[in-house]
């Protein structure tokens, strides 16, 4: 068992520059307020404090990530929250993480390609959002619980489109389903007529848009109702958001799609825990705060923050069995565990760790009504 007292350093490596520098503050708040959580409970190993330490991922950057990366492993951090974007996730797990036995858990790198087996990152890396194969998976249960056996798919033609679009394919054949065509397109276009003809040709009962709804995506929709060639559409997370009901209105009545959530019960629990200090409802905010809860949870069932020792620990406090942890429960969780029992931590996105490290995922299955939005169930 640790001393007392021991001052405990986690890192923090967000891109806080860059392409989504609008989404990581609350991120990077969410963590914090985890690790002052615990720090106040006096709980953790006899009186542990923990702060975090920041980095900046830039998102894009893969060198800067790194050199990140290695200021806080040099700062000594027993841990990293982070980081967030998928190609600069790989690089520091790859060239830092697991050259210095440092233990990251991601809240936001979805794509496939960083699921990893223990052989391959040491057991050290976790995320608490779904990977995009998962997405996949999600999408065929809406689709075939529709009766669409039979789609056309266009991606936006980059790492996150092309892995969900081949996931998704991959997962509805299996499930006895037909892809007529999987098409890329690329975003930025004026006219995306040649795009919807091909298309068009291959045929579908629904087109399967994993695109973005303020690029390409609504190019794509937009030719499509304008030809006629489709009038119900599938949209994954990156077509999910106001937008796209401003932008079709009724027009898109029929359609589906889904995204990543947690239970309104979840989310409505950590937004009250946050009273207002930061936006608990931004994107990947309440999986931010439940990384940077699990590894510290998880040093209490080691008895140590010495991340070869608390690695082992990780998926057993994310999982059943044990005493349910909800948000703003994590010094009942660490009085639980230095006990001697189980704890199984829901958290703010109602955690489950499949596989190596894997979320499970929550997600919200969405119709389209009367020119609206709506909940249509949760997988």
């Amino acid at each position: 068992m640790a001393a007392g007292h021991e001052e405990i350093k986690l890192g923090v490596i967000l891109g806080f520059t860059g392409p989504i520098e609008s989404l990581t503050p609350s991120m990077g708040d969410a963590a914090e307020l985890a690790m002052a959580e615990v720090t106040a409970s006096g709980k953790l190993l006899g009186g542990a404090s923990v702060t975090g330490v920041r980095g900046d991922s830039t998102c894009i950057d893969s060198g800067a990530a790194q050199a990140a990366a290695e200021r806080l492993v040099g700062e000594g951090v027993k841990g990293i929250m982070g980081a967030d974007c998928s190609g600069v996730t790989g690089a520091i797990l790859t060239n830092v993480a697991m050259a210095n036995g440092i233990v990251m858990i991601s809240p936001s790198a979805t794509s496939p390609g960083l699921s990893h087996n223990n052989n391959e990152d040491n057991g050290l890396f976790f995320r608490t959002s779904p990977s995009d194969a998962r997405q996949g998976v999600v999408m065929t249960e809406v689709l075939m619980e529709a009766g669409i056996s039979e789609v056309a798919v266009t991606y936006t033609n980059n790492d996150y489109g092309k892995g969900l679009a081949d996931s998704f394919q991959a997962a509805f054949e299996a499930a006895g389903g037909s892809v007529t065509i999987n098409a890329a397109h690329e975003d930025g276009k004026a006219d995306y007529t040649a795009e919807v003809g091909a298309l068009a040709s291959a045929g579908g009962d629904r087109l399967v848009v994993a695109g973005y709804v303020d690029q390409g995506g609504s190019g794509i929709v937009r030719a499509a109702l304008d030809s006629g060639a489709f009038d119900t559409f599938h949209f994954p997370d990156g077509m999910i958001s106001a937008k796209l009901v401003e932008n079709f209105g009724a027009e898109i009545d029929g359609s589906s799609g889904q995204h990543p959530a947690p239970s309104d019960e979840l989310a409505a629990r950590f937004t009250a825990l946050v009273d207002g200090a930061f936006d608990a409802t931004s994107p990947f905010t309440p999986e931010s705060y439940d990384a940077a809860a699990l590894m510290m949870l998880a040093m209490q069932a080691a008895g140590s923050s010495d991340p070869a020792m608390y690695k082992e620990h990780i998926m057993a406090v994310a999982n059943a069995p044990g005493e349910q942890i909800q948000s703003g429960e994590l010094g009942k969780a660490l009085e639980i565990i230095a006990a001697g029992g189980d704890v199984d931590y829901v958290g703010a996105t109602g955690v489950e760790l499949v596989g190596p490290g894997e979320a499970a995922g929550s997600y919200r299955v969405v119709g389209f009504e009367g020119g609206e939005e709506v909940t249509a169930g949760r997988k």
